[in-house]
């Protein structure tokens, strides 16, 4: 590796370590500071105040939602409102029984494991995780073959959060097993804004009401969105003015990040530009799809998509994906004739072209 190759990539680990750091800066401490996600944070403080009354662990908790809603965050703050350690880690790195075996001998009575991207977890990890889960016990298999041999090893109680993205992917054994299971829903402009306020305040930024709107209107109903694109904007408010967020300073900003109106990104855009010009709205497949905005199918799918869907832009069919009428406005493109679209264009619902 050259010295310019080796100096890039410190600088690339730097400044991902100082991203890390502010998000972390930025997390809430406890549940009053939690912002948002009301029914879930009323019931697990229920759940948490039963708990320390009894002198017990919580139950399991299951959190599951898009990513960016605060499931990781929630998971330090059970920790924190029950004063235990919190132990952090990730489906995906649990690929063998004897990596969650490892694990779980190593927790401390009362800690809270926090188990991201849970569906990913291996099958034989997670059918240990049963027992670990239900009666606090794991059985550690020694040797091969005929002479292998089960030895128990008893767990002191720990409190197993678990987080997930597509809660469908989890099998019921496992679902069943959790004594609470919340869901995290998107967030209303009006929280979001009350999000960008706090976090302004702990970045000392000076923002105004309608600056704060203005971010908070592209956010995509997502914290984790809210925070890194009011980073950005207080960047170009620093360079480019006095460092005080207003909407116009917001929405040039944001412009600037190839952001717009609506949250759409450049990929988001891409995607709707290539269904409406090349494809004429549709139907054309994923994989066509992918190939003609210059990305993999699972990044369309997974990154693209599921806002474009939930914003009413775009629509899965089994012959393929289609634009509606509101991709069509939203892009200020005119389709070829009223046919070609899924979507009637005054009404917004489905007709079939004959």
């Amino acid at each position: 590796m050259s010295p310019f190759e080796d100096a890039d990539r410190l600088v690339a680990a730097a400044a991902d370590g100082e991203d890390r750091a502010v998000e972390a800066a930025l997390r809430p401490r406890d549940l009053d500071e939690f912002i948002g996600q009301e029914r879930v944070r009323e019931q697990l403080s229920l759940v948490l105040q039963a708990a320390r009354a009894r002198g017990a662990t919580p139950d399991h908790v299951l959190l599951s939602g898009p990513p960016g809603l605060g499931k990781t965050t929630l998971s330090m703050i059970i920790a924190a409102e029950m004063n235990a350690p919190i132990r952090i880690t990730s489906g995906p790195a649990i690929q063998h029984a004897g990596d969650l075996a490892a694990i779980l001998s190593s927790l401390t009575e009362g800690e809270v494991l926090f188990l991201d991207e849970i569906h990913r977890m291996s099958r034989p990890a997670e059918e240990m995780l049963y027992m670990a889960m239900e009666d606090f016990r794991v059985d550690v298999v020694v040797g091969k073959g005929p002479g292998a041999t089960a030895i128990p090893l008893e767990l002191p109680p720990f409190t197993l959060v678990g987080a997930t993205t597509r809660a469908g992917l989890l099998p019921p054994p496992l679902r069943d097993r959790f004594g609470f299971t919340g869901h995290m829903e998107f967030y209303a402009p009006a929280e979001l804004e009350r999000v960008i306020h706090r976090s302004s305040s702990l970045l000392d930024v000076e923002i105004d009401a309608e600056g704060a709107a203005e971010i908070a209107g592209r956010s995509r109903g997502t914290p984790r969105i809210a925070n890194r694109l009011l980073r950005r904007v207080r960047d170009y408010a620093q360079v480019k003015h006095d460092g005080r967020v207003t909407r116009k300073i917001a929405a040039a900003a944001l412009e600037v990040y190839e952001v717009d109106q609506r949250g759409l990104d450049r990929l988001d855009r891409a995607v709707l530009a290539a269904l409406l010009r090349l494809f004429n709205g549709g139907p054309v497949g994923l994989s066509t799809l992918a190939v003609a905005v210059g990305e993999e199918s699972e990044t369309v799918e997974e990154v693209a998509e599921p806002f474009l869907v939930r914003e009413g832009l775009l629509a899965r069919t089994p012959r393929g994906r289609v634009a509606t009428a509101a991709a069509w406005r939203h892009l200020g493109v005119s389709p070829p004739r009223p046919q070609d679209t899924l979507f009637d264009q005054a009404s917004g619902s489905p007709e079939v072209s004959e």
